[in-house]
């Protein structure tokens, strides 16, 4: 008897997520299955390779969903620092949108980072958001990231 072998899965924390046109056709390029993660709000895809996942509605449950079946061999694109640090834990690769890896080496300072920020927020009540916009530059080193994160985590598998 065979062991059923591992795919690799791209999943999505869809809430928010400025990238999913870019995942899906990385995604389809590399025949990968990719899951959109979210509480609502998304339409389901006629590509057949993407999987439109609806979580119920609560505090991390979409978080909560991929962070119980990303692992080794998988990649995660979010932008929530704690789902981040559950999936490298996991042996996932993360990605943020912007194309940057959250890795063993990176995420506890990003964890430190994020919490600094919440208090700095919590201290100044006028002091909201005021980030940079998404460009055009973000997508393209999400793009480059993802092939290289899809890449390498494809190679973990095999």
């Amino acid at each position: 008897m065979t062991t059923p072998t591992k795919i690799t899965t791209l999943y999505i924390d869809a809430d928010a997520c400025p990238v999913k046109a870019e995942a899906e056709r990385v995604a389809t390029r590399h025949k990968i299955p990719m899951k959109l993660v979210s509480n609502g709000g998304l339409r389901p895809h006629a590509n057949p390779l993407v999987e439109t996942v609806i979580v119920p509605e609560g505090p991390d449950v979409a978080d909560m969903w991929i962070a119980e079946r990303a692992g080794k061999g998988d990649v995660v694109v979010t932008s929530d620092m704690p789902l981040a640090a559950k999936c490298v834990e996991a042996g996932a690769k993360v990605l943020r949108h912007d194309g940057s890896a959250l890795t063993q080496a990176n995420i506890g300072q990003q964890l430190a980072m994020r919490d600094l920020m919440a208090d700095l927020r919590s201290a100044d009540p006028f002091r909201q958001g005021g980030g940079k916009g998404f460009s055009k530059a973000d997508r393209s080193r999400f793009l480059d990231g993802l092939e290289r994160a899809l890449r390498a985590a494809k190679k973990e598998i095999l």
